[in-house]
This record gives structure tokens, C-alpha cells and sequence, in this order.
């Protein structure tokens, strides 16, 4: 949460305004305080803070549209510990400051980043002692890098340093003699890629292009890069530019550009034309991998799916990339995930596996092998922690093996699967991509300050530290949308929460991760429109399926697949699918369901959640889950509302129960939850 003072504005004399306040509303202010002190030691969340402020004075608006109302509402905790208020202040997302009042003396200090942690420590450890505190700061590592000051910057890294770039270059025609250098130099197994040795410099290079532009022009632009080889050769030029002259042709003007005057445009087309990733490795070690019978299963959800599609169209997309730039090249993608023997009659036993709709990708599973052998069961993404690093040795060298050499590209995912990422880039020299999926820290709030009390069952310290890891060492960071890095105006971004924070009595981090960080770009997932579609499009719906499908929502039947009935048909449904654990908050959406009277008189309920047995499950969240599901049913008497599916593995029919559900005038509730730590 810290900030460079030499690249933002800080908010304007944050000490004076809150003095000045004290002076204007002393007697409104002083009860203000009072009141959050009389709450006693602990953490004050925004809206505690605001809801206190209109609770203290008559004359509420006058405070509130003032300079401290202001201060406030850009609060995102207040640490108690009386007679003491510190105030977070973020005036925008990734900007940050910390103010200090004593309620009794009315005195304000402003707070630097160690102050305010360890003041927020104190809530654990009592007085602070910090002659023996490690204090983390990874700004000096990375202060060479260029980053925007705009918060609506934040995401566009590759945008922002094509600009940056194309700038440089611009300026200094001598910063394009290293492009000269890469393309020189760019080869695949022992193969020249886009220049050979007759080009030595940038003059040479653009005396060549003008040459090769001035020869294409006389040819077709179909006609095929066979044609011409030969004569490219002599040019200086190999394959890589395009399969046809006309595609040639584009990339030869457009480099003639660069050189001539450098565009961000035109650099960020050239450089994403150049043939570059032949071999990628995927990592998702923990949970069930597999194609068929996972979904469901403890850890195995969402992300399965989204790499299994990612795969498929990167596959698809490096095909026709290396086509269109002329290369006969086999990519190779692999995902490498964890070895279950025990694998409860899924694939996650196998070492390898072909992707499904596919040619080239494959599932490599790896076992956890500790000193007495090769660990059989699934265990908890909580647990896996002791087992990764020899996780990653033994992947480094069934990965080489299986690909005959270094991948270009390694891309983690979730917090175990980039620490692996890390550990295999440092070894083998690799380019990393991050993507979280979930970070833990936001999704169990206050789970850094107070660690220590669930460390024995989720080992935040790890998760946390793990992430802290992956996120510096990558070189770049995927992630859904600007809210996941930066939150909003009133909100925090689940990266953002990782700038500064404290870990009591292990280490304290200063500057962790910079969110105007251009390593941060922004790539929405999109969906597979062959399963998921809408329900409108009526030629395209599997009709074939509606039996099952009213079986399976409607059949009175009590079985191990599904439990509660629906006594109304004519209903509409509300309906959501997700795993059964503590963050998704299924129970949570039932309560709400139980609670509400005139809800249940309107529509039906139906979830599809992990099992509905909990002598199926191993899973500690979800067999507590389980447990409350059975008890809510009960206590709110759901028979004939509520209808609880076990997880179900089938993906066009999954599909096509959403469109079933939408017929009915239902409605989809996505769930995605967040656990306060204290009811953990």
C-alpha cells in the first residue's frame, strides 16, 4: 500500500486537513473518536467507520461534506487501540497514507507504511518490539521499471511499454540496434528464424526491407513464401515473416515503419507477429486434474475448466500463428498437474493424457514423493506447501524430458502452481506468467494479521508468502478485469491488498507488490460457446437432454445424486452450481433462501454443491459444510423448495441446465463468496 512520493501526488497536507477539522467540528469529532474508541481494541471495516460518523452529530452533513468526511470516506480501516485511531487512507486505488489521532490529546500524526504496521501489529502483539522484525521491501528491485501514474493505467501494462518504447526509439535511433540484435539472433532448434547473418546493423536491415518491399510488390499476394525463398535468403532474410507474399509484405512495411518512426501501434503488431512460443508448460498442481468425473470434487472446479479451454484455443492459436508466418513447427503444450494413485476412478492416476479436441497438449501428472515414497491421496491445496519444492525439481525433469528441451513460456496458476512457476523459472531461465484465480488473503479477510490463530489448519503464512513470491518473480501477470488488481473507488483489489501488510511476529512487508506495476495486464477469459450459449438460440438447444434434466431437478426420489424436492413446478428457480466449501458460501445462499418468507412463497431453490454425504467426502471444509446444509434444511423446513444436486460432471448437460433454468424465468446466482476470519 505503499507509495513513491517522486510518481504520485500525495494527498494535500492529510495532518492539516484532519487538524483543521478538529478545529471546526472539535465537539462532533471528539465523539466521533470517542465512539470508535469505545468499541475497544481491533479493526474497524468502512462502512463501521461511516456508519459511526452519521450516528455522533445532529449536524451530520456539514461533517461529512467536510474535509475529515472526505478523509473518510477514502477510509479502508481504522485500527483501535485507545487512546489511538489510525486511519488507512486510499484517496484512489493504489494510492495510500495513514493518519494517526490521540482521541484524549487530539493531537494527529501522519503514519510512514512501517509506522502504520506496526502500530496495526500491536492489536496481536501488544507493545511492539521492532529490533528484530524482518521488514520486506521490493521496490529498490524493480525502480528501474517504467510505470504509468494513472490509476485507469493500471492493467494496459503491454500497451504502456509498447508507448514507452516506441518513444525511446524515437528519440534515439541507436535503442534499435538490440531489435536488430534479437531478430539476428532468434532461432528454434538450431532453424534462423527472420534474419540471417547478411544483416548486420540497422542500416543494413532497412536497405534489405526496402529491397524485399520493392520485390513483393511485383508478386501476388498469395503467392507462397516458397516462391521467394531463395531470394529472401539472399537478402537476408529467413522464415518467420509470412507464408505468402502478401503477409510478408505487411510485416516488411510494417518494421520499415518502426524503423522510420517508431509507433506503438505498429511496434506492438510487429513484435506480436514474430514467431516466439514453440513449447508451453501449464502449471496446476493441486486438486483432481482430468477431462471427465473431477468437477466437484475437493479443489477441482472452475479452474480446471478454464485451463482446459485456455489450452485448447492456444493450441488453436499457435497453429495459425506459425501457419500465417510461414514455419512447418509442432508446438507442444503441457499441462503439468499432480499424480494421484488413489484416484477415485478419475484419470489423475495416468502420467500422461492428451487433451481432448487437441493435438499436441497433453496432461503430464507428477507425484508428490517425500522421503517414505510417493504420496497415493489427494490432500488439501491447504497442505500442499511441504511438498512443492520437490515437486518442482522432479517436473523440471520429466518436463524436459517429455519436451526435449526448455519451454519458452511457464505459466502458473493459484498460489501453489505459481510458486512452482518461480522455482522452475529461476532454475531454467524461463518467462513466467501469474495467474491467481483466487488469492487467499482477500478471500479470508484478515487472515495476514492474524495468521497465527489458523496457521495449523489453512497456513496462510505460506499462501501468503507464496504469493508475495510469485507475483515479483513473474514477468507478467494475467488477470480478468482492472477490479481483480485494483478494486474500485471503495474498493480494494485483491493484488492491491498485497502493496503492504503484516504477517505479527514473521515479517512485515513495506512494498510488496506495485499495482501501477506494467507486469499487470488485463485478459478476459471468455466462455466455451459450444457448451454455454443462450437459451434463446433454440436450434442449438440439446432437447435430448430435457428428460434427464426434469429427473433430475424433479424426480421425488431421495438418493445419493440429489436430496429435497420441488412440490410447485410452475416456479421459477433460482440456481447456482459451485464446490462446496467455505469461500463459494453456499450455505449462505440457502440461509438467505430460509430466511426470507416471501422468496420461498415466489420461487424454488436448487444447488448443485460437492456431495450430499459427508462419509464421501475427506475434505474438512466441505464435510463442515455438508454438516451445515443437512442442519439448515432441517431448521427451516425446505422440503418442497429446496432441491440439492450432488456435483454434477457432465458439461453439455450442465450447459444446457442453465437454459433450462432460464425457461422457468429463473435465475443464476454466482457464487463467490468471502469467509471473515473469525467464523473460519
Amino acid at each position: 500500500m505503499a507509495t513513491n512520493p517522486n510518481k504520485f501526488q500525495r494527498l494535500p497536507s492529510l495532518r492539516e486537513r484532519v487538524e483543521d477539522t478538529l478545529l471546526a467540528h472539535r465537539n462532533e469529532l471528539v465523539s466521533l473518536l470517542l465512539r470508535y474508541v469505545e468499541q475497544g481494541k481491533g479493526i474497524l471495516q468502512p462502512h463501521h467507520i461511516l456508519d459511526e460518523l452519521c450516528k455522533v452529530t445532529k449536524d451530520c452533513e456539514s461533517l461529512a461534506d467536510g474535509p475529515f468526511g472526505e478523509v473518510l470516506r477514502s477510509a479502508q480501516e481504522a485500527i483501535i487501540l485507545p487512546p489511538f485511531v489510525a486511519i488507512a487512507i486510499r484517496p484512489r486505488p493504489g494510492v495510500w497514507e495513514y493518519v494517526r489521532v490521540n482521541v484524549f490529546e487530539l493531537t494527529v500524526d501522519q503514519l510512514s507504511v512501517p509506522e502504520y504496521l506496526r502500530f496495526k501489529e500491536e492489536l496481536v502483539d501488544g507493545e511492539a518490539n521492532d529490533r528484530f522484525v524482518l521488514e520486506l521491501d521490493f521496490e529498490p528491485f524493480n525502480a528501474k521499471i517504467p510505470r504509468p501514474t494513472r490509476s485507469s493505467s493500471i492493467g494496459n501494462g503491454v500497451q504502456f511499454l509498447n508507448r514507452h518504447l516506441s518513444s525511446i526509439m524515437f528519440r534515439n535511433k541507436n535503442c534499435l540496434e538490440p531489435l536488430v540484435d534479437f531478430l539476428r539472433m532468434h532461432s528454434y532448434k538450431g532453424q534462423m528464424i527472420m534474419l540471417n547473418d547478411r544483416i548486420q546493423n540497422v542500416l543494413k536491415l532497412q536497405s534489405s526491407l526496402v529491397k524485399a518491399e520493392d520485390y513483393l510488390a511485383k508478386l501476388l499476394p498469395d503467392a507462397p513464401y516458397s516462391d521467394f525463398e531463395h531470394k529472401f535468403q539472399e537478402m537476408g532474410f529467413e522464415r518467420g515473416w509470412g507464408d505468402n507474399a502478401g503477409r510478408v509484405s505487411e510485416m516488411v512495411h510494417n518494421l520499415l515503419d518502426i524503423l522510420q518512426a517508431p509507433d506503438p501501434l505498429n511496434l506492438e503488431t510487429f513484435l506480436g507477429r514474430i514467431p516466439m512460443v514453440f513449447n508451453v508448460v501449464i502449471l496446476s498442481p493441486h486438486g483432481y486434474f482430468g477431462q471427465v468425473n473431477v468437477l466437484g470434487l475437493p479443489d477441482t472446479g472452475g479452474q480446471v475448466v478454464y485451463i482446459l479451454d485456455q489450452v485448447r484455443a492456444l493450441e488453436n492459436e499457435m497453429l495459425l500463428r506459425m501457419h500465417n508466418q510461414g514455419l512447418n513447427v509442432t508446438p507442444r503444450i503441457l499441462i503439468v498437474t499432480r499424480l494421484i494413485p488413489d484416484a477415485k476412478g478419475t484419470t489423475c492416476n495416468q502420467r500422461l493424457e492428451r487433451i481432448t479436441g487437441t493435438q499436441y497438449t497433453h496432461i503430464l501428472r507428477v507425484p508428490f514423493r517425500t522421503k517414505n515414497g510417493i504420496l497415493r491421496q489427494w490432500i488439501s491445496r491447504f497442505d500442499v506447501w511441504p511438498y512443492l519444492e520437490t515437486f518442482a525439481e522432479d517436473v523440471a525433469h520429466e518436463m524436459t524430458a517429455e519436451l526435449q528441451g526448455v519451454p519458452d513460456f511457464i505459466i502458473g496458476n493459484y498460489s501453489d502452481g505459481n510458486l512452482v512457476a518461480s522455482l522452475l523459472s529461476y532454475k531454467l531461465g524461463i518467462t513466467q506468467c501469474n495467474i491467481a484465480h483466487a488469492l487467499e488473503k482477500t478471500k479470508y479477510p484478515d487472515s495476514d494479521i492474524y495468521w497465527r490463530k489458523f496457521e495449523d489448519k489453512y497456513h496462510f503464512s505460506c499462501q501468503i508468502t507464496a504469493d508475495l513470491i510469485a507475483m515479483n518473480n513473474a514477468d507478467f501477470i494475467i488477470t480478468s478485469t482492472y477490479q481483480e488488481i485494483a478494486g474500485s473507488k471503495n474498493t480494494i483489489g485483491q493484488y492491491e491488498s498485497h502493496s503492504s501488510f503484516t504477517l505479527p511476529g514473521l515479517y512485515r512487508v513495506v512494498h510488496g507488490i506495485d499495482v501501477f506495476d506494467p507486469k499487470f495486464n488485463i485478459v478476459s477469459p471468455g466462455v466455451d460457446m459450444s457448451i454455454y450459449f443462450p437459451y434463446s438460440e433454440k436450434e442449438r438447444r440439446l432437447t435430448a437432454l430435457h428428460g434427464s434434466i426434469e429427473k433430475l431437478l424433479y424426480d421425488p426420489e431421495q438418493n445419493d445424486e440429489h436430496i429435497g424436492s420441488l412440490s410447485d413446478r410452475s416456479k421459477p428457480i433460482i440456481f447456482s452450481m459451485a464446490r462446496l466449501d467455505r469461500v463459494k458460501n453456499i450455505t449462505g445462499l440457502v440461509e438467505w433462501y430460509a430466511k426470507n418468507k416471501r422468496l420461498r412463497e415466489l420461487v424454488n431453490l436448487v444447488v448443485i454443491a460437492g456431495y450430499n454425504d459427508v462419509n464421501k467426502s475427506s475434505d474438512r471444509e466441505e464435510i463442515f459444510e455438508i454438516e451445515k446444509m443437512h442442519d439448515l434444511v432441517k431448521k427451516y423446513n425446505l422440503e418442497g423448495q429446496f432441491r440439492w444436486m450432488s456435483a454434477q460432471m457432465n458439461r453439455a448437460r450442465n450447459g444446457e441446465l442453465y437454459r433450462y433454468i432460464a425457461d422457468t424465468r429463473g435465475a443464476f446466482v454466482q457464487q463467490a463468496g468471502v469467509v471473515s476470519v473469525p467464523d473460519i
